[in-house]
């Protein structure tokens, strides 16, 4: 069967079950999505990384992380803003194309800086940061960020969600301090692994620990 013919045959039964029950047919949306919560880190670029390290270094795994490929590494920097320091702020990697640092908005406060809520990779206007490393120092006129809470799904799962790349979803906690997630990025990829993430500001507010379990509503 070739691949519009079976198009066309999903669509009419999905049209079928529209005109039979009035809605669209159900999707799988039960089942819970495992948290995983981000502290403070840095993404660097290979050019910075040489900057802060100095010729030739490379990054150095310390422990893999779950999505597939990431990891944190043994190499830290310290991030200096107009009021404040944070020191030992981990590196993650592989190196990225463009250095991006991710921070809460408790750091904000301590730094003095007044970093925008942003999905990853979305730098343009986003606060200036100066990272210190063992033997030099980068000044970014841009490229710190806080990082919009989102979820991690390989495309088996976004099809049992019901959702696509991109969508933005509600997720609710449950608990004595129970809450509601509104505008969850979905971020689907064959290289992810089903995941929610939220920084540390956003799951100490609710009382959630790492593994805990989310539901879509």
């Amino acid at each position: 069967m070739h691949k519009e013919q079976l198009i066309e045959l999903v669509t009419e039964e999905v049209m079928r079950q529209i005109q039979k029950t009035g809605r669209m047919p159900d999707v799988d949306k039960t089942a819970k999505i495992p948290l995983g919560i981000s502290n403070r880190h840095v993404h660097i670029s290979s050019d910075d990384l040489k900057t802060l390290y100095g010729q030739g270094q490379q990054l150095t795994g310390m422990k893999d992380l779950s999505q597939p490929g990431q990891f944190v590494s043994e190499q830290t920097v310290t991030l200096v803003g107009p009021k404040g320091v944070i020191e030992k702020v981990r590196v993650l990697g592989p190196v990225r194309d463009k250095t991006q640092v991710e921070i809460s908005v408790s750091d904000c406060f301590k730094l003095g800086i007044q970093a925008p809520i942003r999905d990853s990779g979305d730098l343009s206007g986003s606060a200036p940061v100066t990272l210190v490393g063992p033997v030099g120092s980068v000044t970014l006129p841009e490229g710190c960020i806080i990082a919009a809470r989102h979820i991690h799904m390989h495309p088996r799962d976004a099809e049992r969600y019901g959702v696509r790349d991109g969508d933005r979803v509600n997720v609710k906690s449950s608990g004595p301090r129970g809450i509601v997630f509104n505008e969850v990025l979905v971020r689907v990829n064959d290289n992810y692994y089903l995941e929610m993430h939220l920084d540390i500001d956003e799951a100490n507010a609710a009382s959630l620990v790492n593994g805990d379990r989310l539901e879509i509503m």
